[in-house]
């Protein structure tokens, strides 16, 4: 008998109706001869929204929630620990304690719920990584930023064309115990409290650094403009500012739409649409004015401490 297969989501109440369009997506394109667990954690998660959520299980395809609170109590909002440089939410990190919480799960499956997903799962969960901590994708949707790629390298100390987007993760869970994965990121936040523009993604790159098993880039298909589009996509990741919810001119945005219609949310989220005005352009120059204003002038770094004889990789 085939494992079950764990896919973890982490999100609060704003991000439920696009965790139902992912969750979606999933369940069409899961196969009805695997076992799939769907496990939500959540800092912040009506009970109406877990009911609604929930609704969309199948008998292969399980829906469960977890709370997420103990432990975290020092990861606090301040600029270093804000996801890209405008928002503080905790979930970013909860995909970091996911091996030590759930000890009955040697590998298992992160992603992000900005995701539609074109393939099974089953097939990310199969593939074989070895003994290297996560399989992920590298970063595309950054390499031609000169600006970001110079942060990859002198913050984070990783190569631009070997880092690794977290949106989308095969984690060796065993592994990453036995590494003891949160106590080691715990301690280098406490003690160091990084600036970073990514913080979640930079340490797990950091961390990671020489146990990454690069996945297939099929598997985080993100919108870019500069790119054609992959026909042969099995994940599509509408990172950054690319949110088809937010904007009407984003790469891939059909597929989001089409699984939007069944998710039990279309209404709320053609208003969020409707309601959306901001200039994604301007987002994104000031989040590569920051990853300038840290690689020029921030003497601790991630790099700069493994140089120094930290140790930063587990």
């Amino acid at each position: 008998m085939k494992p079950e297969i764990p896919v973890f989501f982490s999100i609060d109440d704003a991000y439920a109706p696009f965790l139902a369009t992912a969750l979606r997506s999933a369940i069409d394109n899961s196969s009805k001869n695997r076992s799939y667990r769907a496990i939500v954690l959540y800092q912040s998660l009506s009970e109406e929204n877990r009911k609604r959520i929930a609704s969309l299980a199948q008998a292969h395809f399980a829906v469960e929630f977890v709370p997420m609170q103990k432990g975290l109590e020092s990861i606090a909002d301040r600029l270093s620990n804000r996801l890209r440089f405008d928002c503080f939410t905790l979930t970013i990190y909860f995909r970091l304690f996911i091996p030590a919480m759930f000890e009955q799960y040697d590998r298992g499956i992160y992603i992000d719920s900005d995701v539609v997903l074109l393939g099974d799962l089953a097939e990310l969960f199969d593939t074989d990584i070895g003994d290297h901590y996560i399989g992920a994708c590298n970063d595309l949707s950054v390499l031609q930023v000169q600006p970001l790629c110079e942060y990859m390298e002198n913050v984070v100390g990783v190569q631009a064309q070997r880092y690794v987007n977290s949106g989308v993760l095969l984690m060796n869970l065993k592994k990453l115990r036995q590494a003891n994965l949160d106590r080691h990121f715990l301690q280098l936040l406490n003690r160091y409290h990084f600036d970073s523009v990514a913080p979640d993604q930079d340490y797990l790159n950091a961390l990671c650094s020489g146990k990454i098993y690069y996945l297939d880039s099929k598997w985080n298909t993100m919108p870019n403009e500069m790119l054609p589009v992959d026909r042969e996509a099995k994940l599509v990741h509408y990172n950054l500012y690319s949110k088809p919810w937010c904007y009407d001119d984003i790469q891939y945005s059909e597929h989001f739409w089409h699984y939007a219609k069944d998710s039990g949310y279309y209404g709320e989220i053609c208003r969020i649409r409707q309601a959306f005005r901001p200039d994604k352009q301007d987002g994104l120059d000031i989040l590569v004015q920051r990853a300038v204003q840290i690689s020029r002038t921030e003497k601790i770094t991630l790099r700069a401490m493994q140089e120094r004889g930290e140790r930063i990789r587990l």
